[in-house]
């Protein structure tokens, strides 16, 4: 990647337009994006997050590493309590821990994770993390189930501690039984089909769309909007929602790539793109 060159320029700066964030009603689950990886689930019952990071920068140090040409698509101020997190796996823009430090103090929600992390976490500061196995499944605050799911990626933080901590996604049966698969980073791979075959089908699944260029590199980590799309059926996902881009400039491919091949590929599939700040209102079965 180095070797190729920092790939199409980026803007600065990109303003987020406000949204309004409506309130989920029963049987209702409001999906807010809030950028990259981080979404805001809500139900009646539960507020969730995947993959928190608020911070400028998803980098071990503050002052270098991708820094994010858009801010959070809500304010710190006006989050909700957040009663449980999902961490699909270690890598800096995933797995945050400014942001996760300061969820603690406030809230000390309830954390979800691959094998390898509560260890890290707690030496963070932040005690007490479930670590599961792909296939395993942990009860959340709300009555919410959460099953680790099977992902082709790797984690690492450091150069000496390459995948000694699992990665993945979760499939979850939120109150009322609607079904969301948060897919976390992955490559291509039969596991998709397999994670719908035995935990779908889905209401809608968060599927990555972005950080896929020099593809003959990422293709071992990442799918391609194209590839997306397939993975959407392969989830036996009704509605899925695109992440993972727009937000940290990770790879080559120009800012509005991945919407554009996106939107030329999933013909009339039911594949979203909420702008970040904006919430989605969904229902099980509509």
């Amino acid at each position: 990647m180095i070797r190729e060159g920092g790939g199409t320029p980026w803007p600065a700066r990109i303003e987020n337009t406000p949204y309004p964030r409506p309130e989920p009603g029963p049987g209702e689950v409001a999906i807010t994006n809030i950028g990259h990886a981080t979404f805001l689930i809500r139900t009646p019952e539960v507020t969730l997050l995947t993959d928190p990071i608020w911070s400028a920068r998803c980098s071990p140090v503050g002052w270098a590493g991708p820094r994010r040409v858009r801010d959070p698509g809500l304010a710190w101020d006006a989050l909700p309590k957040i009663d449980a997190v999902l961490l699909s796996h270690a890598h800096y823009d995933h797995m945050d821990r400014p942001t996760l430090r300061r969820l603690h103090r406030r809230d000390a929600p309830f954390i979800a994770t691959g094998l390898g992390n509560r260890a890290r976490l707690a030496r963070w500061g932040i005690p007490g993390a479930t670590e599961l196995d792909w296939g395993q499944s942990t009860t959340l605050p709300g009555g919410a189930v959460a099953t680790f799911t099977p992902a082709r990626h790797f984690a690492a933080r450091t150069p000496f501690d390459h995948s000694r901590s699992l990665w993945g996604g979760f499939a979850l049966e939120l109150p009322g039984g609607f079904r969301l698969c948060f897919v976390g980073d992955t490559a291509w791979g039969s596991h998709l089909s397999v994670i719908g075959e035995t935990l779908g089908p889905f209401d809608a699944a968060l599927i990555p769309i972005g950080a896929y260029e020099p593809h003959w590199f990422m293709q071992a980590v990442h799918i391609t909007p194209e590839q997306a799309v397939e993975a959407q059926q392969a989830l036996r996902a009704r509605t899925a929602i695109a992440m993972h881009h727009g937000v940290f400039k990770l790879t080559q491919e120009a800012i509005d790539e991945p919407v554009l091949r996106l939107q030329k590929s999933k013909k009339s599939a039911d594949f979203r793109n909420p702008d970040v700040g904006e919430t989605l209102l969904l229902r099980r079965g509509t």
